[in-house]
């Protein structure tokens, strides 16, 4: 069973990991997901594929895909369209839900080549807390 189902297996109290959690849309805490929803709100860009290759008190790296809808001409009939993709957490401060986990505050996406309309190369966002 991965990490993170099993953090939602135990009660709070016993949730100690030794590193920073990331907090996905259903306030799951996750440790190295395969996938993460980026927009909560209308699911119109969420990370797929996550190869995790570091996780530690400090940061958390990954490789993989961000689907996109370029929401064109608006976003419920838009086309989704991928782009590789590196995935760096950061920023790990105290869950305010859980004050005894900490969890990543920051998430930045590089692209190394395509990206999404917009977007700059790299692109940093706060992670919900």
């Amino acid at each position: 069973m991965p990490l993170g189902d099993r953090l939602r297996a135990q009660p709070v109290a016993q949730r100690q990991p030794a590193v920073p959690v990331l907090v996905d849309c259903l306030w799951h805490p996750e440790v190295r997901p395969t996938d993460f929803m980026l927009a909560c709100g209308d699911g119109n860009s969420r990370l797929t594929s996550l190869r995790w290759t570091d996780w530690n008190a400090d940061s958390a790296t990954a490789t993989g895909v961000n689907w996109v809808n370029d929401c064109k001409p608006y976003c419920a009939v838009g086309k989704f369209h991928s782009f590789p993709v590196t995935v760096r957490l950061d920023s790990a401060q105290t869950w305010k839900r859980h004050p005894q986990l900490r969890q990543y505050g920051e998430i930045t996406l590089t692209y190394p080549g395509a990206r999404p309309d917009r977007f700059q190369h790299t692109v940093t966002y706060p992670l919900w807390n």
